[in-house]
């Protein structure tokens, strides 16, 4: 039902945009801008509405210790709508802005982003209340629109992406130095449930550029960051998938009991010049419960390389990176190739200490990317995993994928 009443909604608002531009008198501009836009001629209010489709195929093999470990798998390949989202955002009055953003894979809906936001503000520049990300790890920032793979690395395992809150943040110094300091009601760590009621979460980030070229597009982001989590059920638990949605999770902590608070801290840096760049992250959780303190930890790092010339986008401390555009679009009247883009990653993710046996595993990606143009993208990565002392795995997936 829900569903219905999202889309019908939706429909409506479009349709009435539509028929409004017959009249000449209307102060408002509609636009395609890789994405659907309405702007007031004295840009008071900004809208955007739109949404993203991901469709993934995998096959899976392993090893016959793996499969002596494990068990068989359940099915050698599989394929899911992975991501098959709509959103409704909007600046109001040049210092309020929202965003509602609603899942439908998997026949549920799980809402996303949805929150209201004031900037400009005297002191703490930008306050956001609601339902958003947490302001932690660069690659869980980042729009799955934009990442280099199909699925992020291991790091964000260790704690859900969004959560129910407040947070102020800011930017310094032309932009080169952000801060963002929240605090949350912790959801199921296994989930982005958005009725969060699980004990209490403070975060805290700080980013800076210490490269920022524009004219030679050479950039380097460091960045550390900080989270306590004290969850009302004394529970916490990581599992940990191979870098495919659609794989068995071979490690695990299981569910950690009698846990009085949880320290999360991640190192994070990016580099980038011109068609190279690189991405890495090192992630700690110190786990403490009523008889022990626990470590665990995971730590990646990815290069990418774009044939066609093209170069990652920085959008911003909180964003992470954004679109990118080819030089020269598939097909069309200047029949171009689109944009290429090759990539690799290593990482390795520890679940085990002291009498938690959750598994070590380390994986390497290789990842090849072509962007027809700026909204739709093909992917293909090939995994290799290890399961320490278990076996091994590998993965071949796919990936199409199309935002507007």
């Amino acid at each position: 039902m829900l569903h219905k009443c999202f889309l019908n909604g939706l429909l409506m608002f479009f349709c009435s945009l539509v028929f409004s531009q017959e009249d000449p008198k209307n102060p408002f501009s509609f636009k395609w801008d890789n994405g659907f836009k309405l702007t007031s001629q004295d840009n008071q209010f900004a809208l955007k509405f739109g949404g993203r489709i991901m469709v993934d195929h995998a096959y899976f093999f392993q090893s016959d210790a793996l499969t002596k470990a494990y068990g068989p798998l359940i099915s050698k390949s599989g394929t899911e709508i992975r991501r098959a989202r709509l959103f409704f955002s909007g600046d109001i009055y040049e210092n309020t802005h929202f965003k509602f953003q609603a899942d439908f894979a998997g026949n549920n809906v799980n809402l996303k982003d949805v929150y209201i936001g004031f900037s400009n503000l005297p002191i703490v520049g930008n306050l956001q209340i609601g339902h958003f990300k947490e302001p932690f790890r660069l690659s869980t920032l980042t729009s799955s629109k934009f990442t280099t793979f199909m699925e992020l690395a291991q790091n964000e395992a260790f704690s859900q992406t969004r959560n129910n809150g407040i947070m102020v943040h800011n930017d310094f110094l032309d932009d080169r130095l952000s801060a963002q300091l929240s605090t949350f009601r912790n959801a199921n760590n296994t989930s982005d449930d958005v009725f969060a009621d699980d004990g209490y979460i403070v975060t805290g980030r700080i980013t800076g550029l210490a490269i920022k070229n524009e004219k030679k597009n050479q950039l380097l982001h460091l960045g550390l960051a900080y989270s306590y989590r004290q969850p009302e059920s004394k529970e916490y638990l990581v599992s940990a998938r191979p870098g495919s949605h659609l794989a068995p999770k071979y490690i695990s902590t299981g569910i950690l009991k009698d846990v009085d608070e949880i320290n999360l801290i991640n190192f994070e840096t990016a580099y980038i010049n011109g068609p190279f760049s690189f991405q890495g992250e090192y992630l700690n959780a110190t786990v403490n419960t009523a008889i022990s303190r626990l470590n665990f930890s995971n730590y990646y790092a990815e290069v990418s390389y774009f044939i066609t010339g093209e170069s990652r986008n920085y959008k911003s401390s909180y964003d992470g990176f954004g679109r990118i555009k080819p030089k020269n679009n598939f097909g069309g009247k200047n029949k171009g190739a689109g944009a290429w883009e090759i990539a690799l990653r290593y990482s390795e993710t520890d679940l085990t200490d002291k009498n938690i046996i959750g598994g070590k595993q380390g994986d390497i990606a290789l990842g090849l990317n072509w962007y027809l143009n700026p909204v739709t993208r093909l992917m293909i990565n090939h995994i290799w995993v290890n399961i320490e002392d278990q076996g091994n795995a590998n993965i071949l997936q796919g990936r199409i994928q199309i935002d507007f």
